[in-house]
Formats: C-alpha cells, structure tokens, sequence
C-alpha cells in the first residue's frame, strides 16, 4: 500500500498546472482535451513508492482565494510558472509570497516543487531566471526545487516528481 500524499499544485491560470498534471497520470487515465479549471479538481497519480492526490486550483484571479483553504492539507506544493509570461512573472510572485506568509504554511516545513514550465516557447526564460524573479533564494526554511518543463512533451516533470517523492519521504510527517 502506498503512502498517500496531498499535493497543491498552485499558479497562475494558464500556466500549464492541469496539463502537468495530466501529463503525470498514467497514459490510459490522461484526457484528451484540456480546459481552464473552474474552482479546483481533484487528481491522483503514482510514482514509484507514493500514491499523490493533488488538488489543481485553478489560478483565474477571483479563485486563487479559495486555495488557503486548502493549505492546512496540503504536504507538498506544485507551483507551475508560465516561463514564457515575463508580465505576469510579478503576479506569480506575490501570489507566492502570500502563500508563504500565510499562518498555515509559514511554520511547516512543506516541499515546494516550482515548474518553470512552456520551456518549449521561444520567449521562455531559464528555470534560473525565473528563480530570480521569484526571489526563490530567499526561501530558506522550507525544501524547494525549480525544473524546467514543457508540460506538452512531459518533459522535466519526472525530474519533478522524482524529488518532491524523496521530500515527501525525507519528512515522513
């Protein structure tokens, strides 16, 4: 049996979170056509020694309220990032802050797995960029890590998932 985990996986709308996702279940259970989530959908997949649930939040603006409730649950968090959204990159970032400074995750040590995601489109920044922009350095308490993907192809998602297991299972909460 494995371990079961719940995962936030949080960002801006059309930043690639759904797609991830989806990329991440097993090629039989992936849906064909993907749609911007409306409040959030429920999730699951499995890696090698856990069985993740994850919660995609849609990150139209007058949702985003509706993931603190969900942050008391959560034992990890995908933060996907459109590398390719210079613009925006400053959203995403006080979107980050807030969900660092919130009373239900500021004093847990809670992974944080960042897809710099869209590598795949010329105007894309590094995942090293985009760390900058969001100031990652200055997350000291809490596990992260930023992968570059391109959510379409499925690539650097493994990559993703492979360290936010060894997390999940270095915390043992």
């Amino acid at each position: 049996e494995k371990k079961e985990v719940h995962v936030l996986c949080l960002g801006l709308d059309n930043s690639g979170k759904t797609t991830i996702i989806n990329k991440l279940k097993p090629s039989n259970a992936q849906s064909q056509d993907i749609v911007p989530t409306i409040g959030f959908s429920i999730e699951k997949f499995k890696s090698s020694s856990l069985s993740f649930t994850v919660f995609d939040m849609s990150g139209q603006g007058r949702y985003r309220n509706l993931w603190e409730h969900y942050y008391k649950e959560g034992q990890a968090i995908i933060f996907v990032i459109d590398s390719s959204d210079r613009l925006r990159m400053v959203v995403a970032k006080e979107e980050l802050d807030t969900l660092l400074n919130h009373p239900d995750i500021k004093h847990r040590r809670i992974p944080i797995l960042f897809f710099a995601n869209k590598m795949d489109l010329r105007d894309a920044v590094t995942s090293v960029k985009v760390s900058q922009l969001l100031c990652l350095e200055n997350i000291k308490d809490k596990p992260w890590h930023i992968c570059a993907s391109d959510a379409l192809k499925g690539e650097g998602l493994q990559e993703g998932v492979d360290w936010l297991q060894d997390q999940i299972q270095a915390v043992k909460t």
